[in-house]
This record gives C-alpha cells, structure tokens and sequence, in this order.
C-alpha cells in the first residue's frame, strides 16, 4: 500500500487518523468476567475492582469478597481444603431449611407439629439451629456469566431429591441463588419454589460475617434501621416480648460498636420508599452497607466481644428467630408462606465505599 500526504498543514491530525486506520485496534477489555475453574466460582468488577468466589459444593457459599485487595468477608482457613475438612460458619453461608434456633425439636406448619428424626443425625441439639444446608456439596451451577453491565452466576438445590432432608422437612422445593456483581455491589437473590402440595413456611437466611480493615472492632460504628428489639430468653429464642430498639442503642443510627456485646434480633426495620432497609457498619474510612429486600423482615446482629472477634455478621431473616413456632402460638403475625406452586424471591445487596 503507498500513501501520499499532499496536504502537511494538518499534519500530526492527519498523520495520527492515518496511524489509528492502520494499526489493528486492540478490543477494550470488559468490565465485567465470570468463570468457574474447578470447584471454586468467580466473579470479578475490574472497575470497582471488587472479586467475589464462592463454593458451589460447599453449601454455595461465598467465602471471599475482597475490594481494592482487602478481604470484606471474615474466612478464617489456610484453604479450600482446611475448610473442608472442619467447616464452620464463616463467609456468606446460606442457612436453610430454617436459619437461626428453633425452641424445640420440631416445627409447625399449617397447624401440624412436625418432630424432627434426631437419629438421622443432620439435626442436632437441644435448641436446633441454622438448619442443615450449610455445606451440602449438592448445588448444581446452572449459569455462570458476564456481559457489559454485571457478572452472575446462579447455582439451584433440588432439595425434594434428598430422603433424609425430606423427612425432616416434608416440603418438596428448590432453591435458586444467583450472585451477582455490578455497579460496585454484590446482589444475592434467593428464590424458593414450592413444589408441595401444602403451603411452605419461609425461614430461611443468610449469616454474612462481616470486616473492615482500616480499624479494629472496637472502633467501628454501626446503623440498625429497626424500630423494634426482641427480647430473648437464655437459649436465645425470642420470649414473645419486644422493646423499642432505642433502648439497646440510644442512638441505632450510629453507635460505637466497642460498647455492645451483640447477638439480637430485630424487626420493624426503616425501609424507603421501594421497600429496602440499609444496616451499615463504618471504620476509619471503610464502610459496607447491606439493604435488604421487603421480603426478609427481620435482621439478627451478632458481634461478639473478645480478643479473636474482629468482625460483625448482618443476618438476613425472612423472620425472626423461631417464627415459625412462634406464628403457631399467635405470637408471630409476619410469617411468610409459599403457596403450592408458587415462589417466593427476595435478594440483599452489599455495597462497600470508602476503600
């Protein structure tokens, strides 16, 4: 090819239109990418430069978010494997078929008391608790994608396939989870479909463990958008009786974090016009957000003190602990169900800033 500039007074315009039409033009790389390899799923915001994984066969657990480099979820293992081989409650666990204690080895439903089989053994304890989902490997990754807006992926649990969780909770249904990454946050939607022929209570949550790391624990501040504190006996199950949150935090839309010993249930949250309620813990400069869907009605806080507890977990309810037994007693009104063949869908966003 021969090309002759005849014109030179426009020449560097000229000259750097002629180079942009002749050099091969490398494609812009994209924002957003998602991709499994092996047992470990990731999604990544290369311009909030926020990376999420998760497990699929470790409960779908997301155990790391990290944003500019720092780690935003508490996961305290060396690996994978040493998670494997001693789990414990640590990440982003999904909680189900019922989340936080129940009062007894049973639960209600459609008036019914359903006792659980303790001999099966994925039950267990006086006060049982967080159900039995945790760390199933049986998720199935249905879709794991990116395009110019988000990265996602969805994992589904056939829970009616399993005999033994059947028979502690004889409700057929599924469960579909999509992680999703986009606009500098992390969605988690849940959606249950009943497959049942008799409605199904929703007790299922999430128990994030939440930290920051441009301070200590005891120097961050939180928001608790709640009207109303439940009172909890000695095994940590509501007693039926509330008080308004104010006398818990005489200031719930900041307090110092270093003055509570915290695991408490709370309901009536604050929400805006679309339904959404916002918890929020704050450090020197770092702050997380996390809004919850109207669907999740209840948020638990757990943050212990001691030497070795650097972090905060938000819980996401559907209810509150024991709402199930608690609404067969007339001492519950805001119990959901999922009628036969419907769904029930709601998600929960976390939003860092100031990293």
């Amino acid at each position: 090819m021969h090309l002759r500039v005849r014109n030179l007074s426009a020449g560097p315009l000229v000259i750097g239109v002629l180079l942009w039409l002749l050099t091969p033009r490398l494609a812009a790389q994209p924002p957003y990418t998602a991709r499994q390899d092996g047992e470990i799923v990731q999604l990544r915001d290369d311009k909030g430069q926020i990376a999420v994984s998760f497990l699929p066969n470790a409960g779908n657990l997301a155990y790391r978010m990290t944003v500019k480099g720092h780690d935003v979820l508490r996961w305290p293992f060396a690996s994978v494997d040493e998670f494997k081989a001693r789990p414990a409650l640590s990440g982003l666990p999904f909680l189900g078929p019922w989340a936080n204690r129940l009062d007894e080895q049973a639960f209600y439903a459609n008036g019914k008391r359903y006792a659980f089989d303790m001999a099966l053994g994925n039950v267990r304890g006086e006060v049982p608790i967080h159900g039995f989902l945790s760390t199933t490997s049986i998720w199935k990754v249905v879709e794991v994608k990116a395009d110019a807006t988000s990265a996602w992926a969805t994992s589904v649990l056939e829970f009616y396939r399993n005999p033994a969780w059947m028979k502690q909770w004889p409700f057929a249904h599924s469960v579909t989870m999509t992680y999703r990454l986009h606009d500098g946050a992390l969605d988690v939607e849940t959606v249950i479909a009943n497959m049942s022929a008799e409605a199904m209570p929703v007790a299922i949550g999430f128990h994030p463990y939440f930290q920051l790391t441009d301070s200590p624990r005891n120097a961050w501040t939180i928001d608790v958008p709640a009207r109303t504190r439940w009172l909890l006996s000695e095994r940590k199950v509501p007693t039926g009786e509330t008080e308004p949150i104010e006398r818990l935090f005489p200031n719930p839309r900041s307090a110092a974090l270093a003055d509570y010993n915290l695991d408490d249930v709370f309901s009536d949250l604050i929400r805006d016009a679309d339904g959404r309620a916002t918890v929020s813990v704050k450090g020197r400069s770092q702050r997380l957000d996390v809004t919850v869907g109207p669907n999740f009605r209840a948020l638990v806080v757990y943050a212990p003190l001691g030497p070795t507890t650097g972090f905060i977990c938000f819980e996401p309810m559907a209810g509150i602990t024991n709402a199930i037994n608690m609404a067969h007693r007339g001492q519950y009104k805001e119990l959901q169900t999922v009628a036969p063949g419907g769904t029930w869908r709601e998600r929960f966003q976390i939003r860092p800033s100031g990293f």
